[in-house]
């Protein structure tokens, strides 16, 4: 083969490459714009579950999420108390019981009950969509569920806001529906 032929195969040959190339990376822009941006609930659901997965591979030693249990996901949690936003007083603290305090104290901040929840919620969600099965969700055990409820009525106590459940307003709602009832003209 002369060093022409071998120059115009190589050329021949990277060209349909860069077809090649062409092509693919066309397909792709057109998949790209055909998927639909994940909703804001998707995205952080997503971001949560690559994170939890970040903190699992941090340990020492790394965690399989096949080797993720409930006491795993509770560290998780108290872990990202560091990074909270919510002030929670501590019992010996003068501000303890009052929704608002009139000056600034030194009581750790924290993640709020509700975002906490939330979290819950969505790593809970993504576990199984990850392949995981609902029997062995670590993020919906009962031990999860205690720790929740405890931070929610530490948090009220803190602040002085007794946590009203939701059936109390049902309740009060078909009362007031009941009310309105009794109060039509008869005729």
């Amino acid at each position: 083969m002369s060093s022409s032929e071998k120059g115009k195969n190589y050329s021949e040959g990277s060209s349909s490459r860069s077809v090649t190339n062409t092509d693919i990376h066309h397909h792709q822009q057109q998949h790209h714009q055909q998927q639909a941006p994940l909703s804001r609930y998707e995205s952080q659901k997503r971001r949560d579950w690559n994170t939890f997965g970040q903190y699992l591979k941090n340990q020492r030693p790394p965690v399989s999420l096949s080797q993720c249990n409930s006491n795993h996901v509770l560290e998780f949690l108290r872990y990202l108390d560091q990074f909270g936003k919510t002030k929670v007083h501590i019992q010996g603290c003068v501000f303890f019981g009052q929704p608002e305090p009139p000056a600034p104290c030194t009581c750790p901040l924290r993640q709020a009950w509700g975002s906490l929840d939330a979290l819950i919620g969505r790593l809970r969600a993504a576990y199984e969509e990850n392949g995981g099965s609902p029997e062995t969700n670590p993020f919906g055990s009962g031990s999860i569920r205690v720790y929740l409820r405890e931070v929610r009525e530490c948090q009220a106590k803190a602040r002085g806001i007794p946590y009203k459940k939701k059936k109390k307003k049902r309740n009060q709602m078909i009362k007031a529906t009941e009310d309105d009832e009794s109060n039509q003209p008869t005729m």
